[in-house]
């Protein structure tokens, strides 16, 4: 007898189960649900099938082949487009010539097929579709027939109002011929929708055969987990090809060389495929271990279901979770109820998920971690939840609005009731959106906000120096990479807010345990007035406004759709500048930029500059904290450069003693310095660390590396449009343009690369860096950077990627690819 498998569409509701392996190929026990369906066919006499194939077809392909291997004939057929299931089933007419029997490849089912294809032929019937009672038909077709079994009424997933029946749709069919060609060809035609109504209103024999046996829609999660607690609890009758052994209070059911260590406690119905191993002091509870998969030492797994070739560390202990292919799990690690951890991930020692939670695939969990909230798309999850003093995160993936409110509480809860915080955002509507949730989370722990809707990051640390403030939070898509996420959170004087506060929020976020305020506590939310216009007076007060005046600029400036646009006009305006503005109005839907696209607004606004002969060209990002130049000649002054040249510029027109610069600055700044007699001092590649240095004191400028500065007198942290005036006023002092002054400077040459790294490595190759540089001039500031003889390198690990950067400078290009060559081999060799 022939069949048609339906193998499957995408399984959504079965992710994250299915993002590498299609629906029908998910194991049931230790085997794909689509080979059981394979096995019962072959059972009940159908030798000859054919699989429609839709999503991750090769893979079915693969495991199938010819169909050999399972004592049967395997055809394929992929249609082209979706067609619907009946349209698909009419794709395959070549192969339909009698009785066919229609089967999905990802339900699970012991019904007695060859018995239903004989009451279908005996009462010559069209079409018979198999049928069943269930508790709770709303998921269902439902399904009404007459004493005679003729099909009378149906309907497709009612409401309880609907449910005139029990009796429902298993998506099980036995067509004849004709019947199949009811369906016109290469169309999108559905059973229930639309063949079964057609064949109706023809009073064609459609019969319904309410069936004896076991059948299980697996169509989300729950049910995937309902259909293991049926097979272990002998509901089903599947063929699992596994020898069937006692063993204390467990029955076995183990595969080839199946490896049982001493002292184990084994409980209920226990699967194993082939060439698992099961360490000395295991207990297992009714539960499913995969091929090749290790269970080590002391570990607890209850009502589990573990996938092949995975690993589960000592002592940890596992509770009704599903634990997917290739996946590593440390020890003493717990999976509280209900967990789903998905292929190729790691969950480090001592780690702890919490009930519900599903982490993707080729997740990496840190040591001593307690994840709280499902990982979906992203590299991994740090156990710290901020870096330096962001949240970053995928824009509602990672960091979505429930997170934001749970943030918000408990930041509120580690500022205390009474207090305020600054609110602010660029001007994409995700930040609208996840700015609010922030701010309700703010409010229910008894915080205040106001809220400066779309002001630049400056203008927020302007208005918390100014004011009584507790805190401050601006909410962006992070210029790098417009699909994440950041909230930066500020001290109530305007600075980066620290570490070791920023510690105690994530102590409160992870713990859950943040008080929320009572119904008289809540926080109220205001919108400040005046705070631009005082930003713009104290501004213009603090420049050399006459010198700027007295030079006539003209200036070329790219607002990038941000919030300098609502400032930075009529500031240029009073300083009597010649402006040519571009991009200079707000927009929700520029909200960042790819690197492409920054690339091409510098080509623009280069080409401007050059076609009108303007002094300077200047893009602003959104936040309006860095600044990108172009020189009077159109020539772009990339980052490192334009350090050189401010610092050049800073020191010509300003007193110094001590400056400050990242570690991973120019070796030309001491260059530079050193005509000066100023001393330079490096420190971490932070925001953080710049604005600590010049809050100390005891320097008198700042330079960064990514565009951003801080000159003394206004602000405490980079100020674009400060740092725009300021070099203006520099060039006007000195009476000079960049292109004249950027020749001296460009004979440095930098590369910089990542070298992977696994996260547990990192510490080893630190230690070996540490060691094999223990001779040479360093600095260990943030990574090591060693000065050679022919210039220096920076190593140091990336703190959201599983890998190293070096950067290295020379004035040599071969110099510089040596060292790169060089620091890239130990790196690799550290690794063993």
């Amino acid at each position: 007898m022939k069949a048609i498998i339906m193998a499957g569409g995408f399984g959504t509701r079965l992710r994250p189960l299915t993002i590498n392996v299609p629906k029908p190929m998910v194991p049931i026990g230790t085997i794909p649900m689509m080979e059981h369906v394979v096995h019962l066919l072959k059972k009940d006499g159908f030798n000859d099938l054919i699989s429609l194939l839709f999503f991750q077809a090769e893979e079915i392909k693969n495991h199938f082949g010819d169909g050999r291997k399972f004592g049967v004939k395997m055809d394929y057929l992929q249609p082209t487009e979706d067609y619907g299931t009946a349209g698909a089933v009419r794709y395959a007419e070549s192969f339909i010539d009698e009785t066919i029997l229609v089967i999905s490849g990802d339900v699970m089912t012991d019904f007695n097929l060859e018995q239903a294809v004989q009451w279908h032929q005996e009462r010559n019937s069209d079409a018979t579709i198999l049928l069943t009672r269930v508790e709770n038909p709303l998921p269902y077709g439902i399904v009404i027939i007459n004493d005679e079994s003729r099909i009378v009424r149906f309907l497709e997933k009612p409401s309880w109002g609907e449910a005139f029946s029990d009796t429902i749709n298993t998506g099980i069919y036995i067509l004849e011929p004709h019947t199949v060609r009811l369906i016109p060809p290469r169309s999108n035609f559905d059973f229930s929708q639309n063949l079964f109504p057609l064949m109706l209103s023809k009073k064609m024999a459609l019969h319904g055969m309410v069936t004896d046996g076991y059948w299980r829609d697996v169509g989300n999660i729950d049910e995937y987990a309902r259909a293991h607690q049926d097979l272990l609890a002998g509901q089903i009758n599947l063929e699992l090809g596994l020898e069937d052994k006692k063993l204390a209070e467990a029955q076995l059911f183990l595969g080839k060389n199946v490896q049982l260590g001493k002292d184990l406690d084994l409980r209920g119905v226990i699967v194993c495929g082939d060439n698992a191993a099961i360490a000395d002091g295991a207990k297992i509870d009714n539960s499913v271990i995969g091929s090749r998969t290790r269970v080590g030492e002391g570990a607890e797994i209850n009502h589990c279901v573990v996938w092949s070739d995975a690993k589960i560390g000592a002592e940890s202990q596992l509770n009704r979770s599903i634990v997917c292919n290739r996946v590593r799990i440390g020890d003493n690690v717990a999976l509280l109820d209900n967990v789903i951890v998905s292929d190729d991930s790691l969950v480090g020692n001592g780690a702890t998920v919490k009930a519900n939670c599903k982490i993707w695939p080729a997740k990496s969990v840190d040591e001593g971690a307690i994840v709280s909230s499902s990982l979906v798309w992203g590299e991994k999850w740090n156990r710290e939840l901020f870096t330096e003093s962001k949240v970053t995160g995928l824009a509602l993936t990672e960091i979505t609005p429930e997170m934001a409110v749970k943030i918000g509480g408990a930041f509120g809860a580690y500022l205390g009731q009474g207090k305020t915080v600054v609110t602010s955002r660029d001007a994409s509507d995700t930040s609208r959106l996840l700015k609010r949730s922030l701010i309700a989370g703010f409010l229910a722990a008894g915080v205040s906000a106001h809220d400066l809707e779309m002001m630049p990051i400056p203008i927020v640390r302007y208005a918390l120096r100014k004011g009584s403030y507790g805190a401050g939070v601006f909410i962006r898509h992070n210029p790098t990479d417009y699909n994440l996420m950041d909230f930066i959170f500020f001290n109530g004087d305007g600075l980066d807010m620290p570490t070791p506060k920023l510690k105690k929020v994530e102590r409160l976020f992870f713990g859950e345990d943040f008080r929320r305020a009572r119904l008289d506590e809540i926080g109220h939310l205001e919108m400040p007035q005046g705070v631009l216009e005082d930003y713009r007076a104290d501004f213009v007060g603090s420049i050399n406004a006459a010198a700027i005046r007295k030079a006539g600029f003209k200036v070329v400036i790219d607002y990038s759709n941000g919030g300098a646009s609502l400032v930075f006009p009529t500031i240029f305006s009073q300083l009597g500048i010649n402006l040519v503005d571009l991009n200079a109005f707000v927009d929700p839907r520029s909200f960042s930029r790819h690197p492409d696209e920054l690339v091409q607004s510098i080509v623009q606004l280069s080409s401007i500059v050059k076609s009108l002969h303007a002094d300077i060209g200047f893009l602003i990002n959104p936040a309006a904290e860095k600044l990108t130049v172009v020189d009077e000649n159109g020539y772009y002054v990339d980052n490192q450069l334009l350090l050189l040249l401010v610092t050049d510029l800073f020191l010509r027109t300003h007193p110094a003693h001590r400056i400050a610069v990242p570690v991973a600055a120019s070796m030309g700044v001491e260059e530079i310095a050193s005509r000066y007699s100023v001393e330079v001092i490096r420190v971490r590649n932070s925001h953080l660390a710049m604005m600590e240095a010049f809050h100390r004191g005891d320097v008198d400028f700042v330079g960064g590396t990514l565009g951003g500065f801080i000159f003394p007198g206004f602000q405490m942290g980079s100020d674009a449009i400060l740092a725009a005036v300021t070099l203006l006023g520099m060039m006007a002092k000195e009476k000079v343009r960049l292109g004249e002054l950027r020749g001296k400077y460009e004979n440095y040459i930098r590369k910089t690369i990542k070298v992977p790294c696994p996260w547990s490595q990192k510490g080893t190759v630190m230690r070996r860096l540490i060691t094999d540089t223990a001779s040479k001039e360093r600095q260990l500031i943030d990574g090591v950077r060693v000065i050679e003889n022919t210039g220096w390198v920076l190593v140091a690990p990336d703190n959201l990627t599983a890998a190293f950067t070096i950067l290295a400078e020379s004035e040599s290009r071969d110099d510089t690819e040596e060292l790169v060559g060089r620091y890239k081999t130990l790196i690799e060799q550290a690794q063993g």
